[in-house]
């Protein structure tokens, strides 16, 4: 299974492709940062990071795409311009006809390091001796969405198991 993992963000957004099976992860394809400035006007942005994320599903032509859920930060220009960059990742997966799943942050920490509450620096030390890399994935929002395909290989199947089973049970 080939995932896009998603870090949102609109200054800097994380992207990460793994390969990898349930138990057993394959490699690193790819990672990237799509970055904009903060002075741009919002809208150009936006489609700057939808351009880009349809650019790299095309490119990299992954099964599923996993985002990073928006959390609840004391900031609110900040959560409101994760939360846009969030849709605009979330639609991209969504326009190729792609499965797409979120993550809470400690989902993707407790999957990664085996602790919820695991530090940037964690996530990045167990990247990289997962994937087996020479040197950390940077910057951090690189490192991040790696983490998320990670989780998403790991934790994706029981999660879309356990939705089905619920679904065939409401249907009886």
């Amino acid at each position: 299974m080939r995932v896009l993992g998603i870090d949102p963000g609109l200054t800097r957004c994380g992207v990460g492709v793994v390969e990898g099976v349930p138990g057993r992860l394959g490699k690193l394809v790819a990672y990237q940062v799509v970055r904009s400035e903060p002075d741009e006007d919002i809208a150009h942005r936006l489609l700057h990071l939808d351009r880009t994320l349809a650019e790299l599903v095309e490119r990299y032509q992954p099964d599923s795409v996993a985002v990073e859920r928006v959390f609840s930060q004391h900031n609110a220009r900040t959560v409101m311009g994760t939360a846009q960059a969030s849709g605009v990742a979330i639609l991209a997966g969504a326009r190729a006809g792609l499965p797409v799943q979120t993550y809470t942050p400690s989902e993707v920490k407790a999957a990664v390091t085996g602790s919820g509450t695991a530090d940037k620096a964690q996530v990045t030390a167990m990247v990289t001796r997962l994937l087996r890399l020479a040197a950390p994935p940077k910057p951090a929002d690189a490192a991040d969405a790696i983490a998320i395909a990670i989780c998403h290989i790991w934790r994706g199947g029981t999660r879309a198991k356990i939705e089905a089973a619920a679904a065939r049970r409401s249907n009886r």
